[in-house]
This record gives C-alpha cells, structure tokens and sequence, in this order.
C-alpha cells in the first residue's frame, strides 16, 4: 500500500491532483464520523446522576453504560484488524455507520436500563471499527513528513469529543429529556452513512487474511473478566456476594494470558486475530503504554468528576457540563500546533511536559473538598486537558509511524483495544475505589456529601499515583523511523 502511494505521488504526476482529493475526502469524511462516533463514548458522564434517578439504580449499575461501550469496543476491535485486510474501505465504514446508527435509535426508544446499555454495546460495536479504519487509512495515505499534522486532527477527535460530551449532554439534560442525547445524534450518524454511500470511495486493496474463532471469545472472555472484577469490587464496597469479586478478575487475567500466548504462536505464521508482533517494535511499545495511562486518567476523571460537582457542590448537570467546556476546546485548539512541534522537534520533547502536566492535573484533583472553590475544579480540569493534548498526538504517530506498512492494521487494532480497556479499566477502578471509601465512611456515619468527597479523593490519589509511570515512561519515547521495511 505504501509502494502504491509512492507510485501515485510519483511517478505519476498527472493522476497526483485526483488522489490528493480523494485522499482529502476520504479523510475528511471519517473525520467527522469519528467524531459522532466517540462523542458517544463519554456523552453519559453528566448524565449518570439524572439517569440513576430516573432508572432508580445504583451508581455501580449507570457506570456499565460507559463502561459496557468500552468493553465492546475492546472485545471488537481486535476483529477489525481482520476485517481491515479483508475487506475494501467503502464497505468497513458503512457497516460501521449502520451498526452505530442502529444503537442510537435502540437507545433513544430504550424504556430502562438493559435496553439502554444493549443500545450502547451496538453503538460501540460500530464506533470500534470506525477508529482503526481511520488510523489505518491515514497511515496508508500521508507520507510520514506530514503525519504529525493530519494526527493532530485526529487528537482532536479522540480528546475533544470525549471532553465535550459532559458539556452536550448537561446542555440537553437542562432543557430536554434524556433519550434527546441519543436524538439528536440520530441525524448526524444517517447523512455520515449518506454521505459515505453517496461519495466514500475505496482507497486500500483487500488481502487473504484469516480469522481465528478460538481468539475472538478468549480475547471478549479475557477483557470481560479483567473489567468486570475490578466494578465488582467496588459494587461489592467489602460486604461479599454472591460471587467473589476477584473470581471473575483472576479468571480473566487467565484467560488473557492464553489469548496473549495464542496470538504469539498464531503470529508466527500470520494467523493471529491481533498480531502482538507490533510490541516487538520499542517504540510503540512505550507509545502503547503510555497510551493506556493517559486513557484511564481521561475516562477516569470524566466520570469522577461530574459525580463531584454534582453530588458534593451541587451543581446543575448543565453547570458541570460548561465547566468541562474549557479544558475540552484547549485540547482542540492545542492539538494542530501539537502536531506541527511533534513534525519538527519529535515526540519526547512534548510527551515528558505532557505527562507532568496530566499528573499535576490529577494531584490537584486528589484535594477537591466539600468548600473547593469553584475555580481549583476548573484549573485541574485545564491542566489536565493541557497535558492530554501534548500527549495524544506524538504517541498515535509514533506509535504506528514505527510500524512496517504490514502491521498498520493490526498496529490500530493494538492501539484501539489498549485505549479502550485502559479506559474501562480507569473507571471501574476509579469508581470501585470512589465505592468503598463511600461505603466505609456511610458505615461509620458520614454524610452523603462528605462520603463522596472522601472518595472521589481516593479515586483520583490513585489515578495521580498511576500517573508517575507515565511520566517515567516519557522518557522512553522516540520519533519513529521515516520509513521501515516489510
């Protein structure tokens, strides 16, 4: 794919023009769908407190409508790296505009809980494809002197949606009902599925890839397991169950590592359903790393924090949602020019600073009290925000700029399956924490208020703690090669 990208921009010049606007318009286009699709993602943060009032369930049962949508999305992707080789861009981006389509109207007509997390886990279904098709094709299309900028719009995809979403949703809990998040978005899923029909051309040639069944469920059993254990140790908050709450976490770090061992074998003779070959290459092993770190800080403190300024401070879900509002645009005025530094001075100058500021951001956020001011929630949340932005751009080029043209799609599927269970994994750890330090301190006769500050606290001192392997792990990183054989 790259040698026929060369050909084009080449040798021949007469046809150059032409596929730099099919090049643009393809990308364009999946940007923008992008965008819709992981605006979802984080689109419930504001509104699990309305939605657990409404649905009368507990703060452990509303964080599976986020944490459900991660976990699909980590249990599918690894299957696109499959379909990505198998099948011709037109067809992957109008399956995975349809499935997503499908699930916000499910979610929109939902009359309680299940129908609403069924609706989310076919929205992701479509939004996990949607990611790696994107990567991959703008690996495939850009040469590796100009990666840094089009990365940047994609930053901007990946941090602002998810910071924006709160904002959006408390905007339309303010003023409307709740299944008016899913509504709204409706319109906007259909004319990007129109478009895509009307004017996506194909723009990579299919490959014989197989599929290896066994992988699949080890790879949904194995996640599942992992993300499920660590929400039921906080749903748990020490009273016991029916089920012990590591049984089903050591059961999936079990079944991981078979998956994991699995795919080292399969890998050797190009069968693997996620071909883990990529981890071979160092720089996208720490870009990976230091991927999941800053993943679980982001979906992590987008749940905590609006559970905060709601439940303790009091304010509106449209209040919390403005007060994210800053931090989101920063990291979407930030990203372009992130991406124009990482072109001409690299990845480490901008990830070590990135890093410190995320970690200064969380440590702020570990001292939120009942009187915090206002203003301290809003100047950890740009810190943070800040940091983020100097972190996504550089790890996404680095991390597939150093990979041989063979591994592009599987590098994506890596990438996408780290983000997403690193996410599922920051909140069901943030609020199993936040849980048990609420459940502690209501036993020894706490206030509501006071309990839950006490505990968003604890979740955040972890997320901080986390946060200095990720800056340990700055260090490490490397512009990738220009160019790498297959």
């Amino acid at each position: 794919m790259q040698t026929d990208s060369a050909t084009h921009a080449g040798t021949e010049s007469p046809e150059a023009p032409d596929h730099s606007e099919r090049n643009t318009l393809v990308i364009g286009l999946l940007l923008v769908s992008a965008f819709t699709v992981i605006l979802n993602e984080t689109i419930m943060g504001v509104a699990l407190p309305r939605l657990m009032h409404d649905l009368d369930v507990t703060a452990n049962a509303a964080q599976w409508l986020t944490t459900a949508f991660l976990l699909t999305m980590a249990v599918v992707i690894p299957v696109t790296g499959f379909l990505l080789q198998r099948l011709n861009t037109r067809p992957v981006f109008l399956l995975a505009m349809s499935l997503f389509s499908t699930g916000t109207l499910i979610c929109a007509l939902s009359p309680g809980l299940g129908m609403l997390i069924f609706g989310r886990v076919v929205q992701a279904s479509g939004t996990a494809i949607m990611m790696p098709l994107l990567m991959t094709t703008v690996v495939t299309l850009v040469p590796p002197e100009r990666r840094g900028r089009t990365m940047g719009n994609i930053s901007i995809v990946i941090s602002v949606a998810p910071a924006i979403g709160p904002t959006i949703s408390g905007i339309i809990l303010n003023l409307l009902d709740w299944r008016w998040m899913f509504w709204l978005v409706l319109p906007i899923g259909l004319s990007a599925l129109a478009l895509g029909w009307a004017r996506l051309v194909n723009v990579t040639e299919p490959r014989r890839a197989p599929l290896d069944i066994i992988s699949v469920p080890l790879s949904a059993i194995g996640f599942g397991g992992v993300v499920y254990g660590l929400s039921a140790i906080g749903e748990a908050r020490g009273e016991g169950g029916p089920i012990p709450p590591w049984l089903p976490l050591l059961v999936g770090v079990a079944v991981l590592v078979i998956f994991v061992l699995r795919q080292l074998r399969l890998g050797r003779k190009d069968r693997a359903l996620l071909d883990l070959r990529t981890f071979g290459v160092r720089v996208f092993t720490v870009s990976v790393i230091m991927m999941g770190f800053a993943m679980m800080s982001l979906f992590g403190m987008i749940i905590l924090l609006p559970i905060y300024m709601q439940n303790v401070l009091g304010l509106e879900p449209l209040e919390a949602g403005l007060l994210l509002l800053p931090g989101g645009l920063i990291m979407g005025l930030l990203a372009p020019t992130v991406g124009r530094l990482f072109d001409s001075h690299g990845a480490r100058k901008l990830v070590i600073p990135g890093a410190c500021a995320v970690s200064l951001g969380l440590w702020l956020m570990a001292t939120l009290g009942l009187e915090t001011p206002v203003w301290r929630v809003l100047a950890s949340h740009i810190a943070l925000s800040v940091g983020l932005a100097f972190l996504f751009t550089p790890l996404f080029t680095s991390s597939l700029g150093s990979l041989p043209s063979r591994l592009y799609s599987h590098g994506s599927a890596v990438l996408g399956t780290v983000q997403q269970v690193a996410g599922a994994a920051g909140i069901a750890l943030f609020v199993s924490i936040m849980s048990l330090r609420i459940g502690a301190l209501m036993a020894d006769g706490a206030t509501l208020e006071a309990a839950t500050a006490s505990g968003v606290r604890a979740g955040f001192l972890t997320g901080a703690a986390i946060s200095l392997f990720m800056i340990v792990a700055g260090f490490f990183v490397r512009r990738p090669p220009e160019q790498l054989p297959d």
